[in-house]
């Protein structure tokens, strides 16, 4: 098959019956716009040029187009209205460029996301091998009410007639025109110069081709589509969830062949541009959306959704929200996680419940396991972060950024003022507020006296549950006291003994829960 001298790719129409700001071809499924998946499939044909007309919200249309492929061609629709002047706006389009439009036109339309380049590449070589001067894919419906009828005699194509135009007679005829061609160039050049308005809509209709190159003796031929689903057109959003359905069924069937599991294919969502390794587990709720890339004997969900994100070898991710993340192999994250762009989890770590973080580099076997906000920061190797910490990043005006060495424990309730650098090995207490440098192998403490005011709730909150509460239990701890030999009074003189405060031996009067295995910090 020689190569088409060009692909046009129908996209100027407003899509009205979407009854959205949006335009219809920018509707995306499984990832891509529907004018996406139009142009990966036109580009596996090899044409020389590609090229995709547009009029309603030109730039915006024209934008994603070329964020797709830089190289297509950009052609605008004039006043006149219908598929034929757009197809010769396209050509005028071509010829300024200096691309050759004598050999073989492929033309289709925007909002065909299932059609696959295979079906195209077929097209093109039914049609070059038979010598046609056009070549139309067509697909037999049960129901095909709305479409064009291709109306044929002797087996060959005479005319397609749109749908409002057709007799009662034609409207009968179930192989319906797809809005797909393949064309001998120089004779779609000519023709669309001879083809008038003269229809209910007053439109240049590109079918009106098929007639006027029948009258001439030039042989019209028709490849029906094997698959129905390839040539279906969103045109609303009925018709886009449809197609948004079958695609990904499509995308989760085609791995789970490759040897990836996936327990619930009803409720997993995978974009076309999703990679993923043989034994990969995907749980239900979960959609991998973007170019995520997720290696082997991962484990993602229940309940997750992540975009653009990497995953390792062996990773669990549960209930967890990601966009542009790494997470090492044999990490760990979730449940109610939520990783936001630039962070970078090394191999073996965790990222825990209720933890969110952001431009945050975190290293290896490092662990920020509970309710903790981690932004603009960078963390060494197996450092542990307590409960409850935050980074806090934002002076109102500039972000700045905290450095946390290796082998560091650090305690619940820590403010991490930035810009601030955790040597190795440091340790903190407690409720630390960290906004000096802490030198390697330091313990970082905010030490303050703990002050008991006895009596002040029963005596400012009189009345109140708290008051008898506690009213009661002074009774009995009175009355207890009142026992000769009894001892219920050591410690700090209100209740059981002060057994441990949580401080290292060999730091009196720091705060409690310093270091990942002291009273109050949490593993």
């Amino acid at each position: 098959m020689d190569r088409p001298a060009a692909v046009v790719i129908l996209a100027a129409g407003a899509g009205t019956r979407m009854k959205s700001k949006t335009p219809k071809v920018l509707n995306a499924i499984s990832g891509r716009s529907l004018l996406g998946h139009a142009i990966t499939a036109g580009s596996r044909v090899g044409a020389g040029r590609i090229c995709v007309v547009v009029r309603h919200e030109r730039d915006s249309v024209a934008a994603d187009a070329l964020s797709y492929d830089p190289d297509l061609l950009i052609a605008d629709q004039d006043e006149v209205p219908g598929t034929g002047r757009a197809v010769h706006c396209a050509l005028e389009a071509l010829a300024g460029h200096g691309d050759p439009v004598d050999g073989t036109v492929v033309v289709t339309a925007a909002d065909t996301p299932l059609l696959d380049g295979g079906t195209l590449r077929e097209l093109v070589r039914t049609h070059e091998e038979s010598g046609n001067a056009m070549t139309i894919l067509t697909a037999l419906m049960e129901e095909p009410a709305g479409y064009g009828r291709v109306v044929r005699s002797e087996g060959r194509v005479t005319k397609i007639v749109e749908d409002r135009d057709a007799s009662t007679e034609e409207r009968a005829i179930r192989e319906i025109n797809t809005g797909v061609y393949a064309f001998d160039g120089a004779l779609l050049r000519e023709t669309l110069s001879r083809v008038g308005q003269t229809n209910s809509q007053g439109e240049v209709y590109l079918t009106d081709v098929v007639g006027i190159a029948h009258i001439s003796g030039r042989r019209v031929a028709a490849v029906v589509a094997d698959d129905p689903w390839e040539v279906e057109g969103a045109n609303d959003k009925v018709q886009l969830a449809h197609l948004a359905k079958e695609m990904n069924r499509r995308i989760v069937e085609d791995w789970m062949r490759e040897g990836v599991t996936v327990i619930d294919p009803d409720t997993t969502w995978i974009d076309v541009d999703v990679e993923l390794a043989p034994d990969v587990t995907i749980l239900p709720n979960t959609q991998l959306q973007g170019a995520c890339r997720v290696e082997e004997d991962a484990v993602i969900g229940p309940d997750t959704t992540l975009t653009d994100c990497e995953v390792g070898a062996g990773a669990q991710v549960v209930r967890t929200h990601g966009l542009l993340a790494v997470i090492g192999a044999g990490a760990q994250v979730g449940p109610f996680s939520y990783l936001r762009p630039g962070t970078e989890l090394g191999a073996n770590g965790k990222i825990g419940t209720f933890v969110e973080t952001k431009n945050a580099t975190m290293g290896e076997g490092t662990k920020i396991p509970h309710l903790s906000y981690v932004g603009d920061a960078t963390i060494g190797e197996h450092t542990n972060i307590g409960a409850a910490s935050v980074f806090v990043n934002y002076d109102g005006v500039t972000k700045h950024r905290t450095i946390v060495g290796s082998h560091c424990r650090m305690g619940s309730d820590n403010m991490y003022v930035a810009p601030v650098t955790i040597g190795d090995g440091a340790y903190s207490g407690a409720g630390t507020t960290l906004r000096r440098d802490v030198p390697p192998g330091a313990l970082a403490i905010n030490p303050a006296s703990q002050r008991n005011v006895e009596g002040w709730v029963e005596a400012k909150r009189p009345g109140t549950a708290a008051a008898e509460a506690a009213a009661r239990a002074r009774e009995v701890l009175e009355a207890r006291e009142a026992i000769p030999g009894t001892d219920y009074g050591a410690g700090d003189g209100r209740g059981a003994p002060n057994e441990t405060s949580g401080t290292p031996a060999d730091a009196p009067g720091a705060s409690s829960a310093v270091g990942n295995e002291e009273k109050g910090a949490i593993e």
